[in-house]
């Protein structure tokens, strides 16, 4: 709802005070940061001058100190950038609001805070427990938490404002209505090439999700459309707000793909955080094992399936089974069982090593490691029993012990052994097994077995740094996944975020999300976000029959576009050619999405001479999202403003491939059209 002409001039004048304020203090920090830098290289210099006259803790409290004072520095540099971001923007939101004491507060929401010349609070950063309020709550009755207990009253107004290079264009006064109109204006923008911050527009049921302290894994279902990613990169922002001792250094995410990556990398930026470590898991599954030139990603590990290029699914959906946890359990337990050393050796003249000792320290001594792990820690033993401490012979020890065992550390020979033994459920000749051991590429789910086997033999490696883990797309991992990351990541706390409807894994799936919960320690909550931001009402539609969903609850408004239908098109070039340009007429992003790569190839082949668009591959790093001809499992958490579905008239989508054609259609926000 529009103000009044009298408050529009009234928060003028007070944009005009911020923007003043804004400017002066941006000035002062920059000559104080140029300052501290030039008294900070005066300090090391005379540190070096003067280090020869320095005691030991002399010296380390000069070591001290200028940590210290560079930490210092550091921080007003964050700030000072920070500043700089909301230079064009100073605030877009605030609050009034009246406590039980009858004092009222008008806040101004920013995305840091600013402080006057008194040190009062100007603008109040997002994440502050007031701001709370304005995503919580419609005006009425309202409280809130802070470090200090819960604090009541009553939430006066709600106020929004559009604010361009400092000019107040437009302000607002809503509810918590979800369509109030800078919610409808946000959603009715055209994509862009990386995904934004949506401080604004936050709505209560994200909120719950990112401001959750009070418990320590969360994992969130969300349909699609509904904010999961978006939440998660916020929660991060509020966690490193809110947490003391938390960097960007201690958070990793786990992202489906390197194109996603890219596709999340502006947020946490545009936030004022610096990004968080990032990878895949093919990526760690290619750091943990050594014995192969190459692991298959997980999108290629989908293409095989897809594309009908697997020769034996029966034996992959196997492979990637809760069963095969527990087989793999009982052959490790009964393979360490059977480890022995077969006969006695001498280290030198007179060092002899007996057997019967050495399968003591095995099984009993050091039966709280590895297996692997407990020869590393005998040998340790024997050197510096053999060596007066020294560790100089532990090397000669741990090869004369291998020499002398009935086992050796080859995975590829125990997994062998695991696929012959009674253990496995499927029988399998020697022949087969080599044909997916003996290769230079391994494929992802023999990958993952693989690391679990190692992990289980030699120690995980460990990531003590790691305090907070995001997992995307949860729905794609398997049981034995969250296993290897649990024990990676023992001391983590998790937020995992996906949707049982995109789960494109064919060999995988969940019935609910909460099944996870179990796999996690300490206190775990299960949320749900129902509501979608994404789509047309139209397009919401459509892809709910897909599944047979009816719980979608639509946000946009209607766009009066309906999904188009391509039957029997006599000249597919032509059409998808004026199908394409009339979109990019329209909107900033178009997506030609396919079933698989292949067909994306040969569409792009198809078209690429009579329309600018480029192709997206599995490893694919950076693109531009202007134009694109993209696979279905590629495109999944990407979004575009308009998407064409194709898929060839014999390479259909088949009855249990239907969320992989859920996920393609999803991705559109404003139009859609299937040529089936």
């Amino acid at each position: 709802m529009a103000i009044s002409e009298e408050e529009f001039q009234k928060e003028k004048k007070i944009l005009r005070q911020v923007n003043k304020l804004l400017g002066n203090t941006l000035t002062e920090m920059g000559e104080d940061i140029i300052q501290d830098e030039d008294n900070l290289v005066e300090f090391k210099k005379m540190m070096w001058e003067n280090a020869s006259s320095f005691d030991a803790a002399e010296e380390q409290q000069a070591m001290y100190a200028t940590a210290l004072e560079a930490e210092k520095a550091y921080m007003k540099q964050q700030y000072f950038k920070r500043l700089c971001k909301i230079k064009d923007k100073p605030y877009f939101a605030s609050i009034v609001f009246k406590d039980e004491s009858g004092e009222i507060s008008n806040i101004y929401m920013s995305l840091t805070y600013l402080k006057d010349e008194n040190m009062n609070n100007i603008l109040y950063d997002w994440r502050s427990p007031i701001c709370s309020l304005f995503y919580d709550y419609e005006t009425g009755p309202a409280s809130y938490e802070a470090p200090g207990g819960t604090y009541y009253g009553e939430l006066k107004r709600k106020r929004q404002y559009k604010i361009e290079k400092g000019r107040l264009l437009g302000v607002f006064d809503n509810s918590l209505n979800i369509d109030d109109e800078v919610l409808q204006e946000v959603l009715a923008t055209e994509s862009s090439d990386k995904m934004k911050n949506v401080v604004n527009t936050i709505q209560q049921e994200q909120n719950q999700v990112i401001r959750n302290l009070e418990n320590h894994n969360l994992i969130v279902q969300g349909i699609a459309g509904s904010g999961k990613t978006t939440v998660a990169l916020h929660r991060i922002a509020f966690l490193l707000y809110r947490l003391k001792n938390l960097n960007s250094s201690n958070i990793l995410i786990f992202s489906p793909n390197n194109i996603f990556t890219e596709y999340i990398s502006d947020v946490l930026p545009s936030l004022g955080e610096d990004n968080t470590l990032q990878t895949t898991f093919a990526d760690y599954l290619y750091s943990f094992i050594k014995d192969y030139e190459d692991i298959e990603n997980f999108s290629d590990f989908v293409s095989r399936y897809y594309s009908y290029q697997e020769p034996n699914p029966e034996l992959v959906e196997y492979k990637q089974s809760d069963k095969i946890i527990d087989d793999l359990d009982a052959f490790i337990e009964n393979y360490i069982d059977n480890c022995k050393f077969v006969s006695n050796f001498t280290e030198g003249e007179n060092n002899l090593i007996l057997k019967d000792d050495l399968n003591e320290m095995l099984h009993d001594r050091y039966s709280r490691f590895p297996l692997f792990e407990r020869i590393n820690e005998m040998a340790e033993k024997l050197s510096a029993n053999a060596c007066k401490g020294s560790m100089k012979k532990k090397r000669t020890f741990e090869k004369l012990m291998y020499q002398n065992a009935n086992f050796k550390k080859d995975y590829q020979a125990i997994l062998k052994e695991f696929y012959l033994s009674e253990f496995c459920r499927f029988h399998l000749e020697e022949k087969e097994i080599d044909k997916f051991l003996n290769v230079k590429t391994l494929h992802y789910e023999d990958a993952l077995i693989y690391a679990y086997v190692k992990g289980s033999l030699e120690g995980f490696l460990y990531e003590a740094n790691i305090k907070q883990v995001v997992i995307d797309e949860a729905q794609d991992y398997n049981r034995l996944q969250y296993i290897i990351i649990n024990n990676i990541f023992k001391r983590a706390d998790f937020t995992v975020l996906g949707d049982i409807n995109q789960n494109i894994n064919p060999y995988y799936r969940y019935r609910s999300l909460e099944d996870l919960k179990d796999l996690f320690k300490n206190d775990t909550k299960y949320i749900e976000l129902l509501k979608t931001y994404r789509s047309s009402p139209e397009i919401i539609e459509y892809t709910n029959k897909i599944l047979n969903l009816r719980h979608v609850n639509a946000i946009r408004k209607d766009n009066n576009k309906p999904v188009i239908i391509r039957k029997g098109v006599e000249n597919l070039k032509d059409s998808l050619v004026a199908d394409v340009k009339h979109l990019q007429e329209s909107y900033k992003s178009t997506a030609l999405i396919t079933k698989d790569d292949q067909e994306a190839e040969k569409i792009y082949n198809l078209i690429k001479d009579s329309v600018d668009i480029s192709l997206v591959r599995i490893d694919s790093k950076k693109f531009k999202r202007t134009c694109v001809i993209i696979p279905a499992y590629v495109a999944k958490g990407l979004e575009f403003d308009s998407v064409i579905i194709y898929n060839d008239r014999d390479n259909t989508y088949r009855k249990n491939e239907k969320n992989l054609l859920y996920v393609a259609c999803t991705r559109a926000q404003h139009e859609l059209y299937i040529y089936n």
